[in-house]
């Protein structure tokens, strides 16, 4: 188990988080950092203080598992694993280099710690109710799956098709995460696809289903213990801010997919509390 760190604690987390995504996305050149920034906050409660894991031994039998489904926050998944020990912080800018273990969407066989392969965006709820399934019904096991989901994903089908499965199953040893940031590729959600009330919809597939601020870490872990003593699967929607913490990335859209330049970086690891010239 992780120790029970305080808000102070698990913002500095946080912190770091966010300047590791801006670093590898920079060296890179390509990537995605708005999703991630946003996300930070749910990452840290979970890598630091949810999740029971062992770095040291990425297999443990008795560990919780926790599955991207919107791989393409691979950046922040990898800065999450790193400083918790899975890897070392300085292959992290390996991001999306040509053999590298950290590919653009996570590859399980890369790298030990990862519990599936994403990218193909819609296919982590799917897969994370069948693990629960094994779980639940074949082990009669007490771990929890996690799933973190993105909003525009949810224009998939699959992820309802997997929604109606965890009902019908009651899995309730499965917690999805929704980043609802309302942002996607190609603009605000509502325009692109309308989601109209996400939470209606998640309570009439049969989930116990939540609505939190995901910048507050009190609500992120009370929602979380909630989740785990519900006997339905379960949903919580955390509404975030994409590119928090960075004036000039917040609510915009067009840096769902894109790399800062030198610039940039600069101005933004400052404004995560980074002193002097970026090197």
């Amino acid at each position: 188990m992780n120790e029970t760190l305080a808000v102070e604690q698990l913002e500095e987390k946080a912190r770091e988080l966010r300047k590791l995504v801006i670093r590898q996305v920079a060296v890179a050149g390509s990537g995605h950092v708005a999703g991630p920034l946003g996300f930070a906050d749910v990452m840290a409660v979970l890598y630091f203080r949810i999740l029971r894991l062992r770095p040291e031994e990425p297999d443990w039998s008795d560990r919780d598992l926790f599955v991207m489904s919107n791989g393409h926050y691979a950046p922040l998944l990898y800065a999450a694993m790193a400083m918790r020990g899975f890897l070392s912080e300085s292959e992290l800018m390996s991001l999306r280099q040509f053999g590298s273990r950290l590919q653009g969407h996570p590859e399980r066989v890369k790298l030990s710690g990862l519990e599936t392969t994403s990218g193909p965006l819609g296919c982590g709820l799917s897969q994370a109710a069948g693990m629960a399934y094994h779980l639940q019904y074949l082990q009669n096991s007490e771990r929890f799956i996690y799933c973190s989901l993105g909003d525009g994903e949810l224009n998939e089908g699959n992820i309802w098709e997997a929604a109606m499965f965890a009902a019908k199953y009651e899995l309730s040893n499965i917690i999805a995460i929704i980043d609802r940031n309302n942002i996607q590729i190609g603009g605000d959600t509502e325009k692109v696809m309308p989601l109209g009330d996400l939470a209606g919809k998640w309570r009439s597939f049969g989930w116990f289903t939540q609505e939190i601020n995901g910048h507050d870490y009190e609500a992120i872990v009370k929602s979380i213990d909630a989740a785990k003593a519900s006997r339905q699967p379960n949903v919580i929607i955390a509404h975030t801010i994409p590119g928090r913490g960075i004036d000039f990335m917040e609510y915009d859209y067009r840096w769902h997919g894109k790399a800062p330049n030198v610039e940039e970086v600069q101005r933004a690891l400052t404004q995560l509390g980074e002193k002097g010239d970026v090197k």
